[in-house]
C-alpha cells in the first residue's frame, strides 16, 4: 500500500506561468538516468504554517505534532498558508526571466568566479553532470544581488525578507515539536546572523532524449532548505524506502527539505534527504530558487546533548558552520554537502 500523509488544504489545478518566454541552453550532452524507481503514488506531506500559530491551542497544539511526524517520518513537506503574496512569487519569476535574458549573456560572465569571497556567482553547467544556468547570491546577513535588470534586485529583496520570516517561524515550531522552548534552534544556530544562499537556476528546455540530469543527487547544508518553482516536473526527492518521489509543487507552495545540520544537530533524529532535478524532455524552460538556510558561520554545530545517550552515541563531529562549508574543499557561496566528511 502507498505510503499516503494527511493534507490539511485543498489546492487548485496547477496552471504554467504565461509571463516567462523560452530561450535555450545546449542540452546535447545528458547524463542518463540510473535505475532507481521513480514513484509517483508517494503523498509528500502539506504543512499549513498558518495553524502552527492559531489562536485555537487545540488546533495549534495538533499542527506541532504533525510537523514533528512530517519531519522525523518524511524530512520533506509542502508548506502553504505562509503569508508570501502570489504578486511576490510573480515578481520573484519575471525578474529572473528577465536576468537570464539569452540575448544578456556577456553581461552576466562579470559574476563569474573571481576568488573565494565573492558574493554573488554566475555560472553556465552544460555537462554530462549538470545542465543549467544559475545566479547564486548571499542574501543574509548582508543581502547582496545584481542590480539588473530595473526591479530585480528589489523584487528578490522583498521575497528574500518575507521568507526569512517564514523560516525562522518554523524553526520556532519544530522546536516545539522537539519538546523545547521556540527559541531553540534560533539559540542554537546563532539565526540573527544566520548565512544564507539562495541559488536561482534556470533549466533549458530538452528536445533532444531522455535521461538528462539537471542537478545531480544530492543533499544540502544548513538546518531548512526552501524552493519554489515557476513550473512543476524535475524535482525528485528520495523516500526512505529509496525511491524517487516527484516533487510537484502546488501553485505558490513552498517545498521545505531539511538541511544537514538539522541532522546533526538532532543527532540522526532528523534526516537530511537526497534530491536531484531530471529535465526528461522538457518542452519549457524551468525556473527555481532553492535558499539553503544556514546557521552563523561561527554557530559550533555538534549533536545537542539533548539527542545523545548510551544508546544514541554522537553520529557527527563537531565544528562550525563555516568549516563544514569548507570540509569538502568548497568556499561559502558554493554551499556543498560535507556530511559524509563530518560523519562519524
Amino acid at each position: 500500500m502507498a505510503e499516503t500523509a494527511p493534507v490539511l488544504v485543498n489546492h487548485r489545478p496547477f496552471e504554467p506561468n504565461p509571463i516567462l518566454s523560452l530561450h535555450s541552453i545546449d542540452s546535447s550532452i545528458i547524463k542518463p538516468h540510473d535505475s532507481i524507481a521513480v514513484v509517483d503514488d508517494v503523498e509528500i506531506p502539506t504543512v499549513d504554517y498558518f495553524m502552527l500559530f492559531s489562536d485555537d491551542l487545540d488546533e495549534r497544539s495538533k499542527a506541532l505534532e504533525y510537523i514533528g511526524h512530517v519531519c522525523k517520518d518524511f524530512g520533506f513537506f509542502y508548506l502553504v498558508n505562509h503569508g508570501i503574496s502570489d504578486s511576490v512569487f510573480e515578481g520573484v519569476f519575471k525578474g529572473i526571466s528577465d536576468f537570464f535574458n539569452p540575448t544578456e549573456i556577456e553581461s552576466r560572465k562579470q559574476y563569474e568566479k573571481k576568488n573565494p569571497t565573492d558574493r554573488i556567482r554566475w555560472g553556465l553547467r552544460s555537462s554530462p553532470g549538470e545542465n543549467r544556468e544559475y545566479l547564486k547570491i548571499i542574501a543574509h546577513p548582508q543581502y547582496h544581488c545584481p542590480t539588473k535588470p530595473a526591479g530585480f534586485s528589489e523584487s528578490m529583496e522583498e521575497y528574500f525578507k518575507g521568507l526569512r520570516e517564514v523560516v525562522q517561524g518554523l524553526g520556532k515550531a519544530v522546536s516545539k515539536a522537539l519538546g523545547f522552548e521556540e527559541c531553540y534552534i534560533e539559540k542554537a544556530f546563532n539565526l540573527g546572523t544566520g548565512f544564507d544562499v539562495s541559488a536561482m537556476n534556470l533549466y533549458p528546455p530538452n528536445f533532444i532524449s531522455k535521461g538528462s540530469i539537471g542537478v545531480p543527487d544530492h543533499t544540502d547544508p544548513g538546518f531548512f532548505v526552501s524552493l519554489i518553482q515557476d513550473v512543476n516536473g524535475g524535482l525528485q526527492v528520495f523516500s526512505n524506502d529509496g525511491n524517487c518521489i516527484n516533487v510537484n509543487i502546488p501553485p505558490n507552495a513552498i517545498f521545505i527539505n531539511l538541511g544537514d545540520h538539522l541532522e546533526i544537530l538532532t543527532n540522526g533524529k532528523y534526516k537530511s534527504h537526497v534530491h536531484r532535478v531530471v529535465v526528461d524532455n522538457n518542452k519549457v524552460k524551468r525556473i527555481s530558487v532553492a535558499t539553503l538556510h544556514g546557521p552563523s558561520l561561527d554557530a559550533f554545530v555538534s549533536p545537542a546533548p539533548e539527542f545523545v545517550d548510551d544508546s544514541h552515541p554522537p553520529a557527527y563531529r563537531g565544528m562550525t558552520y563555516k568549516q563544514s562549508l569548507q570540509a569538502n574543499g568548497s568556499d561559502e557561496i558554493d554551499v556543498q554537502s560535507s556530511i559524509e566528511q563530518i560523519r562519524l
